[in-house]
């Protein structure tokens, strides 16, 4: 992909402070691929702090996304419906710049993409930065470490591997910026699914909170857990590998057959639970406290919402429909779901099955009414929306990450067709991106704050700003 478009562009240089780096230009538009933030994260370096690279002397070719991290495809439905390249190599701390040419003090955002901290790249056709480049950003997308690499909790080694690589993502961003044309004191951080839970991570953080200017979270989880809480999964791999839960045992299997125990784990387990995920712990080094939490008093703009129908990604219409009126109540019990929370579900759906409402259950609860608490509680100005378009494609609807392609204005990609199909509303696209566009030059995409009136931006065929929807819903989960 690299090549080809190397081919037909004509080449640009950037002096970076750790080498100069070549790369390619069209449109009016310069793209840089493939730059090393960090040192390849295996050998001596598996399952330690990331470092910066060694600088070089002669002129990087940025014209190839870098390696993808190790990790598993997704299977069945969700493997046709999300592909993720993967390219072979160990630099696979990298990030990727698309930046206008001329540009001088633009605004920036750094792009960290979702995956259950477990899958996903930035070489992803849909995370391609053109379209903010276009209407004058300086747009930087970056991999980390990912699984049993990235977000294992094991004796001997730093907790928060991957947050760790996204922090000194961050850092390059801000000391590299201003080669590309980009203002490092107007670095938005964004991301989607577990790249949002990555961005409020960062924004947890005293460092990395002075290098940013906005944040914008899409569809993020909000909450780090306990050590002891978080390594149910790298317990799980160490069990059935017969490995200690350390560094040195991790560190003597591949890769590969990590990646081969946590997928067999995995297929023992259900979408409504049994098989830990990973996620982020709280550790006084890397996330001295919960996002959910800390982000309360962080005084810069947040742009934040969810999507209607979350659920229907992670569970198939023959998985809804097999849920009972029992299955649904006893998951209801087992997530102690208050009983307000249950009726109010009933009555803002009173006409779907037991399987939808237990799935809107789940999505409110992890998703938008730990967000709608955010917002309340925040005095900072934090601007709330909810992604309502249904896609025609499986009977999706609103699901997780169908937000993506209409905030990067990227509805004819491959990426986009496969869930959105190939006729969403160009329209909603480009209102969506001009928000996220405006937000991240002005800190304000257009509509009123969430604590007047607790306003919600409504993107649809047709949009409105209202107060929020279904309120009952997630005021009964706080």
């Amino acid at each position: 992909m690299g090549d080809a478009h190397a081919q037909h562009s004509a080449h640009t240089a950037a002096a970076t402070t750790l080498g100069e780096v070549r790369g390619s230009t069209q449109d009016g538009i310069r793209r840089f691929l493939g730059i090393p933030y960090a040192q390849a994260p295996f050998g001596d370096m598996r399952f330690e702090a990331p470092e910066p690279p060694e600088t070089w002397s002669e002129p990087l070719a940025a014209v190839e996304f870098g390696p993808t991290a190790p990790q598993s495809p997704y299977r069945g439905d969700l493997g046709e419906l999300i592909k993720v390249p993967a390219i072979e190599g160990t630099e696979i701390l990298t990030a990727n710049v698309w930046a206008p040419e001329g540009a001088a003090d633009a605004p920036v955002v750094l792009w960290l993409h979702g995956g259950a901290l477990e899958r996903g790249a930035a070489a992803q056709s849909g995370y391609d930065g053109s379209t903010f480049a276009r209407d004058g950003i300086v747009f930087i997308s970056a991999n980390y470490r990912l699984g049993a690499e990235g977000f294992s909790v094991l004796d001997g080694s730093p907790l928060n591997l991957g947050l760790r690589d996204a922090q000194l993502a961050l850092d390059w961003a801000h000391r590299e910026a201003a080669a590309f044309g980009g203002d490092p004191a107007r670095i938005t951080i964004m991301g989607e699914s577990a790249g949002g839970a990555l961005v409020a991570a960062l924004l947890a953080q005293p460092a990395a909170r002075a290098q940013v200017a906005g944040a914008i979270i899409q569809s993020g989880p909000l909450e780090a857990v306990t050590r002891e809480k978080a390594r149910r999964a790298s317990d799980a791999i160490a069990k059935r590998l017969g490995i200690p839960a350390t560094r040195a045992g991790f560190a003597s299997v591949d890769p590969a057959e990590l990646l081969r125990a946590r997928s067999e784990i995995a297929a023992g387990g259900s979408p409504l639970g049994g098989t830990p995920g990973y996620t982020l712990a709280i550790d006084p080094e890397s996330l001295p406290a919960s996002p959910h939490e800390a982000l309360t008093d962080v005084d810069i703009p947040i742009l934040i919402g969810t999507n209607t129908d979350e659920y229907r990604l992670w569970l198939t219409p023959d998985a809804v429909s097999g849920i009972s009126a029992a299955k649904a109540w006893l998951a209801r019990l087992a997530m102690r779901v208050p009983r307000a929370a249950a009726r109010a579900v009933r009555e803002a759906y009173p006409t779907a099955s037991p399987g939808e409402q237990l799935g809107q259950i789940v999505t409110d609860r992890l998703l938008r009414a730990p967000a709608t608490r955010l917002a309340k509680a925040r005095s900072a100005a934090t601007f709330v929306y909810e992604f309502a378009w249904e896609s025609p494609v499986r009977d999706l609807r609103a699901a997780h990450a169908l937000d993506i392609a209409f905030a990067f204005d990227l509805l004819d990609d491959e990426d986009a067709i496969r869930l959105n199909g190939d006729g969403a509303p160009a329209a909603l696209g480009a209102e969506m991106h001009a928000a996220w566009v405006a937000f991240i030059r002005d800190g304000d995409p257009g509509w009123p704050a969430f604590n007047d009136g607790r306003a919600t931006r409504v993107f649809n065929t047709k949009s409105v700003t209202v107060p929020q929807r279904r309120a009952a819903v997630v005021d009964a989960l706080s």
